[in-house]
């Protein structure tokens, strides 16, 4: 049996695309079913579908070269033309397909390396396949592998350690200065997406108290319910910054939103205690000179920038550690793909020895019609045993060669031995 993979992701295919080829999970579970049922059936035994917002790739099992036919599945389950995603789209065979599979649950071939959510949406196609009875014993055991290969890099190495992204960043600093985060009142200035991600990231870190402060509530409220924050407007945003251990800035204003001068009156209330401003926003919305001021720290966006430039250089010096991991993980699964064809060859023997004596049997029989039941049934059991104490030996040591260098000679003699054609469409399960 051999593995094949189609797909293509952020560096191959513009947004657009991606967008059109996505699947989200009842979109998964119904072309999964539809394969099951349809004539791709006979041709692919085992199908996993992995769809993200930054890529799109189908793994399957067959005897054959199926690529053409999982373009054809990828056209027809999405409604986009071969024409429209050929040129963007990328194949991989075998212990290739492996080896691009491993690389994405470690996070190298993603937009921010080393990032975790792609691991747990491996995991989560794994699952969605096995709801459908597509995930056989290849697919299961190769994400498995990935699955493990992908924890190892991240805990065996620092490829996911720091922040990679300038939100993350902020809410990391803003953890490190204010102690405990959890009893620190975080304000966060604006409603887009990086403020939410900046908001998502203070909530993992343990930050309870966050008062989101935007120009309308409309947007303010669906970062509030989601992640549980309170919202304001900005005509509270004084007194916001007053009360605030921490603010971070995150609007689309084309000026100046924070001046010195709101600083300056916030400070004369607590003049003893700090002020932590950090602006992620492009342009900026806090004055620069506010960082003059007694007891405010200052970080705006080319500071943050300097430092995820950092994290990022420290992740990239990991690569290298974590394909060494990738490259033990690939030589065990290598070993065990190994094993699947001499699994097969054993199979293929005792399905060929199984029909022989089916068919001596009923010869057998046929002469001698005055048996009792129990003498034939008898007659069989000695038949099943006698091929059974014959195969013993030579598969036994079939299987015991399998994770052998030379396992490919061992098998190749083998279907010579027992005249097996390398055609035959063996099922992979063994016993």
């Amino acid at each position: 049996m051999r593995i094949f993979s189609i797909g293509l992701n952020h560096t191959t295919a513009p947004i657009e695309l991606r967008e059109r080829l996505a699947f989200n999970e009842e979109q998964i579970r119904a072309a999964l079913s539809r394969l099951s049922c349809g004539a791709l059936s006979s041709a692919i035994a085992e199908m996993i579908i992995l769809s993200t917002c930054n890529r799109t790739e189908i793994y399957a099992v067959s005897n054959q070269n199926v690529f053409s036919e999982l373009e054809i599945f990828l056209s027809e389950t999405r409604g986009v033309t071969r024409d429209e995603f050929l040129p963007h789209l990328k194949r991989y065979a075998d212990m290739d397909a492996a080896d691009h599979l491993f690389h994405v649950a470690a996070g190298l071939d993603s937009l921010v390396i080393g990032e975790p959510q792609i691991l747990g949406q491996i995991v989560r196609a794994l699952e969605l396949s096995r709801g459908q009875n597509m995930a056989g014993p290849v697919l299961n055991r190769l994400f498995q592998a990935a699955i493990h290969a992908g924890k190892r890099a991240r805990t065996e190495t620092g490829i996911s350690r720091n922040p990679a992204s300038v939100s993350s960043l902020a809410a990391s600093l803003a953890e490190r200065v204010i102690h405990p985060i959890a009893e620190a009142q975080v304000v966060i200035l604006g409603a887009g997406e990086m403020a939410e991600l900046a908001v998502e990231a203070l909530r993992k870190r343990g930050a309870n108290r966050i008062l989101v402060v935007n120009r309308t509530l409309e947007r303010a409220h669906a970062i509030a319910d989601r992640w549980d924050a309170q919202i304001t407007t900005f005509e509270n945003l004084a007194a916001a910054l007053t009360s605030a251990d921490i603010l971070i800035c995150s609007t689309g204003a084309p000026h100046i939103i924070v001046t010195r001068d709101m600083v300056h009156q916030a400070m004369q209330t607590r003049p003893q205690r700090p002020l932590f401003l950090i602006d992620i926003a492009v342009p900026r919305d806090i004055d620069p000179d506010a960082a003059h001021i007694p007891h405010v720290k200052l970080f705006d966006i080319d500071s943050l920038n300097a430092k995820l430039e950092g994290a990022l250089a420290e992740r990239m010096a990991e690569v290298p550690q974590a394909r060494s991991i990738l490259e033990e993980e690939l030589l065990e699964f290598a070993e065990y793909m190994k094993s699947l064809d001499m699994i097969s060859i054993i199979a293929d023997i005792r399905q060929q020895a199984e029909g022989i004596r089916q068919e001596m049997l009923e010869k057998t029989l046929r002469r001698l019609p005055d048996l009792s039941d129990a003498e034939r049934a008898r007659i069989e059991a000695m038949t099943q045993a006698l091929v059974k104490q014959i195969l013993h030996a030579p598969t036994n040591r079939l299987r015991a060669e399998a994770a052998c260098p030379h396992a490919p000679e061992y098998a190749a003699v083998a279907r010579t031995l027992f005249n097996l054609s390398d055609k035959h469409p063996s099922s992979i399960a063994a016993d």
